[in-house]
């Protein structure tokens, strides 16, 4: 087996959200190289399944696409050590008032291999309790609920686009709805 080698790892610039690194690295012919590598200390995402089996979804502006999206709730872990469930449930209960009797892990997602090491834990909630939001100062979200075929149709559309949701919809769609 071939063998990369991390000769030196340089933080090039600390952000609230991610770190950026220049890794110099020893590639298997004996070249060395410069990597960017993207720190993030990970993230947990849920999918809400209401009494009526629609998902609970979040439209909210991203600065990184300069718009408005349709997301499941998410967010980043306090810290690396932070369990991605509470998370989740916070982030459940932060962006849509819901608190769920029932988190159910669905799958892990990475979502940029080439140089970030992100990791999205997705969740299924079940078995949702109403509440209200708990936002950011910088949070403006708006809550809707949507069959799973309305987001499938969004999703091939290209009305919905971001990964992590892509992901969980499908997933779920696979392991709950397939027939």
């Amino acid at each position: 087996m071939e063998e990369f080698k991390r000769l030196e790892r340089t933080l090039v610039a600390h952000g609230a959200i991610i770190d950026y690194y220049q890794d110099t690295m020893q590639v298997p012919n004996g070249n060395i190289v410069k990597w960017d590598f993207i720190g993030h200390k990970g993230a947990a995402a849920v999918l809400p399944v209401d009494g009526q089996g629609r998902i609970i979804m979040v439209r909210q502006y991203r600065n990184a696409l300069d718009r408005y999206t349709l997301e499941i709730p998410a967010g980043g872990l306090q810290s690396v050590d932070e369990p991605t469930r509470d998370a989740a449930a916070r982030e459940l209960s932060e962006e849509t008032g819901y608190e769920a009797k029932e988190l159910e892990l669905l799958l892990t997602i990475r979502t940029t291999v080439a140089f970030c090491n992100e990791r999205i834990d997705i969740y299924v909630a079940h078995h949702l309790i109403p509440g209200s939001q708990h936002l950011d100062e910088d949070e403006y979200v708006q809550v809707n609920a949507y069959t799973v075929e309305e987001l499938t149709e969004m999703i091939y559309s290209g009305k919905i686009q971001d990964s992590k949701t892509v992901a969980a919809i499908m997933a779920y769609k696979d392991k709950y709805l397939r027939r």
